[in-house]
């Protein structure tokens, strides 16, 4: 609309105009609701990010989310369309459903996810602010899930470590034993102490926010070893060694996030088109640059809610029903429905905010490529189908109601006034799935996850996203790195990887892990032992 600031979180009414969601009585609730809050009082993936659930009536033009689509109008299904179609998205019973992507990159996303989001305020702080404009800075790949707001302000997450240089990432144990195996540091109820809770949802998250910290002071010992040469190489001027290896940490995770990370998950044709190699000046060499054609924003980027609520929910469809954690332990679900405090309980699944069991500490090699194949398993492939554990949530997550995810995610969208994904397959200029396509109960339209869920279904088979999916996460994702004044894409825009990995000049998920030697053994690498308490 002529006039409209870029960064708008308002949304256009079913006549076209201006007003507020609240308007909107399509037999929806309030749009600020949030679904039910879950009962436990530590944030998860069920609870809505402060701000996200207030975007349709929030009158403020900046902000934490805005819209990438601002010129179409909301689809709003009512609940009787929405029940019919989360009912087409239950996994079929003994279908061949798993994809090509190891297991590990369903949870690198959730911890992507995390990052962008990050929400380090209390409660208290979150209602008071519904419109998510006081403590959110902007979203970038910067790992401040993990790194809080560093150890001048959160000093209870560092150590500094006797002989070494720099400042350490305090590390716990299992059961708070000496000899156990690692875990996030935990005060004496048990409550994780990092960067954001919410990484402490699971136990394969907890393990891979772990294997960052681990990797933090693997290259602070790395910097300071032989005379700190790999130090005097690295640094930048006024760096000091935490501020070295935090960079070089960054750097490394933003590397991942769009050489291994999004390069598997999106069309290939949509990442070369956005993520260019070109030369910044004539004859010279070519670089990475970024050509955005629809994510734009005018004072600072912001988390599309067309991202957020749709297409960076295809994760959700490749979860599994159940994870092997190591040769001990799995196959167990993430989560059950029955609630995780009752007896015996958390021994049935591998959800979080625990202290890690004994004999639980993860082996990577079963959830990414490790070299060692033979027990690598697998994310199912991004199709319209959920596991059975997403279907019927704990208690814990769902807050006492709506249970089912597929129904959670179809009804916030609509709550949040999201377009149709025909509309938005127009909008980019590609043919839209018709009805037959879409396999939708009716000739109506479809909300835009199903949409992307289904057109990754159709597209490849469900090894990437398709058309639509893979455009909103390709953009959204390289200009949030494009827009960070600090990002290696911005700073220095030729760099590659320091650290030596399996391919020279690249450097992968697999390559963190073998760095760290966490998860790859039955015991930790002596970094790791040395940094743990």
């Amino acid at each position: 609309m002529p006039g409209e600031d870029s960064d708008t979180v308002r949304v256009r009414r079913l006549d076209g105009h201006l007003g507020d969601a609240g308007q909107m009585t399509v037999g929806m609730a309030g749009a600020g609701e949030s679904l039910g809050l879950p009962a436990s009082s530590i944030r998860n993936h069920a609870r809505v990010t402060r701000g996200l659930g207030y975007v349709p009536e929030s009158s403020l033009s900046t902000g934490l989310f805005g819209r990438m689509f601002r010129r179409l109008d909301p689809y709003i299904p009512d609940d009787t369309r929405i029940e019919a179609i989360a009912r087409l998205m239950s996994e079929p019973a003994g279908a061949a459903l798993d994809g090509k992507i190891p297991a590990g990159y369903t949870y690198l996303g959730q911890f992507i996810d995390h990052d962008i989001t990050f929400d380090p305020t209390s409660s208290l702080q979150r209602w008071n602010d519904p419109d998510a404009l006081v403590n959110f800075r902007t979203p970038r790949f910067d790992l401040d899930s993990v790194y809080g707001r560093g150890p001048a302000d959160q000093p209870y997450l560092y150590e500094k470590v006797p002989g070494v240089e720099g400042i350490h990432f305090a590390i716990g144990r299992a059961k708070g034993d000496a000899k156990a195996e690692l875990d996030l540091p935990r005060d004496s109820r048990g409550i994780a102490l990092i960067g954001d809770p919410r990484n402490d949802e699971n136990v394969i998250l907890s393990q891979l926010q772990l294997t960052f910290m681990l990797f933090h002071n693997r290259i602070c010992d790395w910097l300071t070893a032989n005379d700190a040469a790999e130090y005097e190489r690295h640094r930048r001027a006024d760096e000091g060694v935490f501020d070295c290896a935090q960079r070089l940490v960054r750097w490394h995770y933003q590397w991942i996030v769009v050489h291994d990370f999004l390069k598997r998950i999106v069309d290939a044709v949509t990442y070369k088109d956005v993520l260019r190699h070109e030369p910044l000046i004539p004859q010279g060499e070519p670089v990475e640059q970024v050509r955005l054609r629809f994510f734009s924003w005018r004072h600072r980027p912001f988390v599309p809610v067309e991202f957020a609520v749709a297409a960076y929910r295809f994760g959700h469809s490749m979860v599994r029903p159940a994870y092997t954690l190591n040769a001990r332990v799995g196959p167990l679900p993430v989560f059950t429905p029955e609630s995780v405090s009752e007896p015996g309980g958390e021994l049935r699944h591998l959800g979080g905010f625990r202290r890690l069991p004994a004999d639980w500490q993860v082996d990577w090699r079963r959830f990414f490529d490790l070299g060692d194949t033979a027990h690598l398993q697998h994310a199912r492939r991004i199709d319209r189908y959920l596991a059975p554990p997403l279907l019927d949530l704990p208690p814990e997550l769902a807050g006492g109601s709506m249970a089912d995810l597929a129904r959670r995610n179809l009804t916030r969208g609509a709550r949040l006034g999201l377009p149709s994904g025909q509309q938005v397959a127009l909008a980019i200029g590609a043919e839209p799935l018709d009805y037959e396509d879409l396999d939708l109960p009716g000739r109506g339209p479809a909300p835009l996850w199903y949409y992307v869920l289904r057109e990754a279904e159709l597209h490849d088979g469900g090894r990437t996203l398709g058309t639509v999916g893979s455009r909103i996460v390709s953009e959204v994702f390289l200009g949030m790195l494009s827009a960070d004044p600090f990002s290696y894409l911005t700073t220095s825009p030729g760099w590659k990887p320091v650290l030596c990995g399996a391919r020279p000049g690249d450097f992968t998920m697999a390559d963190l892990i073998d760095f760290t030697g966490f998860g790859v053994s039955p015991q930790p690498s002596p970094a790791a032992r040395r940094g743990a308490r």
